[in-house]
């Protein structure tokens, strides 16, 4: 994990990162993910039956990524102050059986408004964009 910059909420400016870590996913995280949200589906766990289907490999669940891209923000900003979060999913995380899959999340101040703050997430895995347009609205008046 790379450690997180932090920045006074009142001390933002467009382009400032606020925020950057390295996350490992492993096979034992997709089976904690699929206990805790019920989604068994075998191509997050079973190389045959990805393959079957024509993926590459096992997928990490699209949610999980979304949600563990976001932790970095939660943890600068407190989960009090996120008001919204929103992305587009444009590649599969591919989550081998020994070496995992390391994503890599870049949060930067995209726009200023009067009370909140838009920050831009860039997540990537094996040097590509996985998460399109992550964009989290932050509070900063509270």
């Amino acid at each position: 994990m790379m450690g997180q910059t932090q920045h006074e909420l009142g001390e933002l400016e467009v382009g400032l990162v606020v925020a950057e870590r390295e996350l490992q996913l492993t096979r034992d995280s997709l089976v904690r993910y699929a206990g805790a949200s019920g989604d068994f589906n075998a191509i997050h766990y079973r190389d045959d039956v990805a393959a079957a289907v024509g993926l590459p490999g096992v997928l990490a669940h699209g949610m999980l990524t979304m949600g563990a891209a976001v932790q970095p923000v939660v943890d600068w900003a407190g989960p009090a102050r996120i008001l919204d979060y929103q992305v587009r999913f444009t590649r599969p995380v591919v989550v081998d059986a020994d070496a995992g899959a390391s994503l890599h999340v870049l949060a930067t101040v995209g726009q200023l408004g009067e009370g909140t703050a838009r920050i831009d997430l860039t997540v990537t895995f094996d040097e590509k964009t996985v998460l399109g347009k992550a964009q989290v609205i932050v509070a900063t008046d509270r």
